[in-house]
């Protein structure tokens, strides 16, 4: 093993890398119960959700440490599932069968790029703060599925949205756990997301709003609900435009939201000579997501903790997958969590997500707009496409206003079109 790793050449060692993927696993665990609870809402059944995060990172973790042999941890990613769920099953219509068919799709075309001169491409050819607006954007969505999940917003008919109610036990079961999942964050103690969970299934089993015992189906069931989930990805789809809509779009946040995690990951571990590598490995298990019954997996910001623990090669990320692997037993319990336990979780990485608006140039018109038009409009249009479809249409328009068409690249111009197209086809439609 250690000969496959290349521990010795890496300056690590076997109990440090096996530390490091423990570490990895318990900071990144929490997205079984959250990414599940967000696909059931797209109508996948929960159990099936979650023993979907599961296989899909447990094969993605292998892929990367296998194939790249880098620590860097996949897992379904926060935002991706929300494009899945609220946008393409959601907003455009699309059923969650063919939602599995689009996320195989662009996975597919995510390995099309990283396996070509693609990725540096595509990657100079858009602009960093409209990839900085799509990050700022998708947590600002994220905080607001958090606080309706939670309670703390609901719908008005007069002002649309409004403060939900407060008294009810739910609601504050999600402030409380909300007010500890800050707490441990601020003072960074480990697992502070897996110990937000736990803590918030008690409060609300003590308030009365969650089964204090594992209910439903039982292990083989459940099983069997999931084979019937992942037989029935469904391409039927595949001739419309809105099918191609929603795999253009899914594609490009995993593609530019991938290079840039991967880009920062092996970074962090001075082997820059490994991106090419890892970000194969991440299309791949991206495109396998579809056909495990899940929305793509995603190079997560958790990598970093395992790194900081000392990760320095893929014995890392397989340690993590093989825990993941070994969370199946414990589905049952995992099926108890309720909303309130996972809703400050979203809110959280929401708040954490929006740090990226620091690096847009908000003194440049040109950029700042467009980028604002993004981040405004992907929460309340309620439609991460539809936000991105602004942004990237108005950045063109606003850089030829000012002539200062040179800044940009040809590529631009045709997602910019695609963009628009999108739109004039929904408003026909």
């Amino acid at each position: 093993m250690k000969s496959i790793f290349r521990l010795k050449e890496n300056g690590t060692t076997f109990k440090r890398e096996i530390t490091a993927g423990i570490v990895s696993y318990l900071t990144v665990v929490y997205i079984i119960a959250v990414n599940g609870s967000i696909l059931s809402d797209a109508g996948i059944p929960l159990e099936a959700g979650m023993i979907a995060t599961i296989l899909a990172s447990f094969a993605g973790c292998l892929m990367m440490g296998l194939f790249a042999n880098t620590p860097i941890i996949l897992v379904p990613g926060m935002g991706v599932n929300a494009l899945f769920t609220y946008t393409i099953c959601q907003s455009m219509g699309l059923s969650w069968q063919q939602g599995l068919a689009v996320t195989a799709v662009s996975g597919l075309l995510f390995a099309a790029v990283a396996f070509t001169r693609l990725t540096d491409i595509l990657s100079a050819a858009i602009p960093s703060s409209l990839k900085e607006a799509i990050t700022v954007g998708i947590g600002i969505f994220l905080t607001f599925i958090g606080l309706q999940k939670a309670g703390l917003v609901k719908g008005s008919e007069t002002t649309f949205v409004q403060l939900g109610d407060l008294a009810d036990p739910a609601a504050a079961a999600s402030i409380l756990t909300l007010l500890l999942a800050v707490i441990l964050f601020a003072k960074g103690v480990p697992g502070h997301f897996l110990i937000t969970i736990i803590a918030g299934t008690v409060i609300a089993a003590l308030m009365g709003t969650v089964k204090t015992s594992p209910a439903g189906t039982g292990q083989m069931e459940g099983f069997h609900v999931y084979l019937e989930t992942i037989q029935s990805i469904s391409f039927a789809g595949i001739a419309d435009l809105a099918f191609w809509i929603a795999v253009f779009s899914l594609t490009m946040v995993i593609v530019f939201e991938n290079i840039g995690l991967v880009h920062g990951h092996t970074a962090m571990i001075s082997r820059p000579d490994r991106f090419k590598r890892s970000l194969q490995a991440n299309s791949i298990s991206a495109a396998a997501s579809g056909f495990l019954g899940t929305s793509p997996t995603v190079s997560t910001v958790e990598t970093a903790a395992g790194i900081s623990s000392g990760g320095r090669t893929g014995l890392t990320s397989v340690m993590t997958g093989m825990m993941f692997l070994s969370t199946l037993l414990f589905l049952p319990y995992i099926k108890m969590i309720p909303d309130s336990a996972i809703a400050p979780i979203l809110i959280l990485i929401g708040g954490l997500m929006i740090q990226n608006i620091q690096n847009i140039d908000l003194q440049d018109f040109s950029e700042s707009f467009p980028a604002f038009l993004i981040i405004a409009l992907i929460p309340l249009t309620y439609s991460i496409v539809d936000g991105m479809a602004f942004g990237f249409i108005a950045y063109p328009i606003l850089k030829i206003a000012m002539k200062r068409s040179r800044e940009i690249a040809f590529p631009l111009y045709i997602v910019a079109l695609l963009f628009l197209a999108s739109m004039v086809f929904h408003t026909v439609h």
